[in-house]
């Protein structure tokens, strides 16, 4: 299992090891347990992406956009935690942000995880230290 070690002040260029890794690839699954480091992530990420706007947590929105105006497009930033099953993903249509062609980052996927497309890159972050993470390639 291929990883990344970063310290948080290197986190932007973990972020741009990983758009390489993405490649093609626009769905994009966080796993890690609370306070990992996944928004934080997520945020470095729209950053190298060219993002305007305030990347901040969904998690009480569930869903933040995140205009890409150099690309035309936008970032979708999902946070699933509140969710309680499969059938409230359905209703605020997780469909369509896996089957739309932009940009779709997934905290706490597990939820979903049946309906991930095949090529959707899965990563976990874990907390090394308190400065220090680790990003697994699932």
């Amino acid at each position: 299992m291929e990883e990344i070690d970063f310290d948080l002040t290197r986190i932007a260029d973990a972020a741009k090891i990983l758009v390489q890794r993405m490649g093609d690839r626009r769905k994009v699954a966080l796993y890690g347990q609370m306070g990992a480091g996944k928004t934080t992530f997520v945020r470095a990420i729209c950053q190298v992406l060219g993002a305007t706007g305030n990347v901040s947590s969904p998690t009480f929105a569930i869903v933040n956009e995140y205009p890409l105006p150099d690309a035309g497009e936008v970032v979708y930033h999902l946070d699933l935690y509140r969710l309680k099953d499969l059938r409230e993903a359905l209703d605020i249509g997780i469909e369509n942000y896996l089957e739309d062609e932009h940009y779709c980052f997934i905290e706490w996927p597990e939820l979903i995880e049946p309906l991930l497309p095949p090529d959707a890159l899965r990563i976990k972050l874990e907390l090394v230290h308190e400065t220090q993470r680790k990003i697994l390639f699932l």
